[in-house]
């Protein structure tokens, strides 16, 4: 859900103003932020105010009438800041929709990709910012870009900035560019992060690839197959129905599957439709997520490649905030979260993190409790720990798992393709043995003259 930001006012216990902000998903929960502040400090609240797009016309000195959009706590606010720039404001009115999408993959990428180039550069990051702000884009991400560096110059802090958008820019991505700012090693996060972005994206973009052409190929197989089972066929086999004579058995239940959708054809349609769409809904919960993501990792096959493919991000993300943080138990946390499993992350999370805080149990020991990690995983991490060395053995797997699932999914596209093979062929026999034992079908004249 998408954080918002909201200015509260209020007196203190002497009649002084209280003023500042804080960011929740709604104003309700907003509220109840601004309620407990003012407990624990001892002020009144008077107004909670969420920061919204105004729309605005102003008039140029030069007669000139200028239209655009900018984000403030009230209108009054907009217009006072217009006046002072010597123009003459005509109209702010709210806007009620405000819908941004999701910037695509391939802008977020460039833009990180740009950043750490320019990073590496010694350039100031407000001049990245205004560089990249005028070669993007995607519109949304141009409006993240300018409200960070609008945050910036106004001293937050820059974790805080990028958390504001983390709906925008992805939990981990906002993560790791808020905490570069504070690392000493700016360009060095940015760059990790450009990376995993970019084989996130890659991996994607081979599995679209490679589960396109056979889905595809197997849905208008169907159609085609209940096409000629329903239509087709009973217009050839069923002129031999009338001659009372025996037909093939394959015949003879086909031709009863045939009558069978003529008559219930309409329920079919909609059991099809409830399905489908109750999957949907159900995969879109956090439970039906969960669960999916549990079974996932254990097919045959691919389960076994996406498995290894969030323990290679887990080891990534953990080795590069490992030599940037001290606090393990945050490493861990924010890695677990990025690895993209969420039945992975939960026992992380439940499993390997309480043992080491509340146990004092050491890092290995708890991350083979989870049950999670692979054999291989562990014995890297138990090297790295007796050597001392724990980043570069994590950045080791890391690089030994983005190898061999980058080899074993060109093995798993050629898998699925020979399994689609198959089932066509299959298919296309099923039909020839049909149409053959039609052509058998040989009624005497005794039959024809009874009819």
């Amino acid at each position: 859900m998408a954080v918002k930001e909201f200015k509260f006012s209020g007196l203190g216990p002497t009649g002084q103003p209280v003023q500042g902000t804080v960011f929740a998903a709604t104003k309700r929960a907003a509220t109840q932020k601004v309620n407990t502040l003012a407990e624990k400090h001892g002020f009144r609240t008077r107004t909670v105010s969420q920061r919204q797009v105004f729309s605005y016309k102003v008039r140029h000195p030069n007669g000139k009438i200028v239209q655009g959009e900018q984000k403030a706590f009230s209108a009054e606010e907009i217009s006072s800041a217009l006046s002072k720039m010597g123009l003459e404001v005509i109209k702010v009115q709210k806007k009620f929709l405000t819908y941004q999408r999701k910037p695509p993959q391939q802008d977020m990428i460039m833009f990180v990709r740009l950043s750490a180039n320019l990073l590496k550069e010694k350039l100031p990051f407000d001049e990245v910012l205004n560089l990249l702000v005028n070669d993007v884009s995607s519109t949304s991400l141009k409006q993240v870009i300018r409200d960070l560096n609008a945050d910036l110059k106004a001293g937050m802090e820059a974790q805080q900035a990028f958390m504001k958008h983390q709906h925008m820019l992805g939990k981990f991505t906002a993560y790791m560019l808020g905490i570069a700012s504070r690392s000493g090693n700016m360009s060095e996060i940015y760059e990790a992060t450009a990376r995993f972005l970019e084989r996130q994206n890659e991996f994607r973009k081979s599995i679209k690839s490679a589960m396109t052409t056979p889905a595809i190929t197997v849905l208008f197989l169907m159609l085609a197959f209940v096409w000629y089972i329903w239509y087709i066929f009973p217009q050839t086999a069923g002129l031999f129905e009338g001659f009372n004579i025996e037909l093939p058995p394959l015949t003879r239940k086909t031709l009863a599957f045939s009558h069978w959708l003529d008559l219930n054809y309409g329920w079919v349609f909609l059991v099809m439709v409830v399905t489908i769409g109750g999957w949907v809904v159900f995969a879109r919960t956090q439970k039906g997520t969960f669960l999916i993501h549990k079974n996932l990792i254990r097919i045959p096959v691919i389960g076994s490649l996406l498995h290894k493919l969030n323990i290679e991000i887990f080891c990534r993300v953990f080795s590069v905030l490992y030599s940037g943080s001290g606090d393990n138990i945050t490493v861990i946390k924010i890695a677990a979260e990025a690895c993209g499993n969420a039945y992975m992350e939960h026992r992380i999370k439940t499993v390997t993190v309480p043992m080491m805080v509340a146990q004092g149990a050491e890092l290995v020991r708890s991350m083979e409790a989870s049950g999670v990690f692979t054999q291989m995983a562990l014995a890297r991490f138990r090297s790295g720990s007796e050597t001392g060395n724990v980043r570069n053995s994590a950045l080791q797997m890391a690089d030994y798992y983005e190898a061999e699932t980058t080899l074993k999914l060109r093995g798993a596209v050629e898998g699925i393709q020979t399994a689609v093979a198959i089932i066509i062929t299959v298919a296309i026999c099923f039909l020839t043995v049909i149409s053959s034992e039609i052509a058998l079908i040989s009624p005497s004249s005794t039959d024809i003259m009874g009819v």
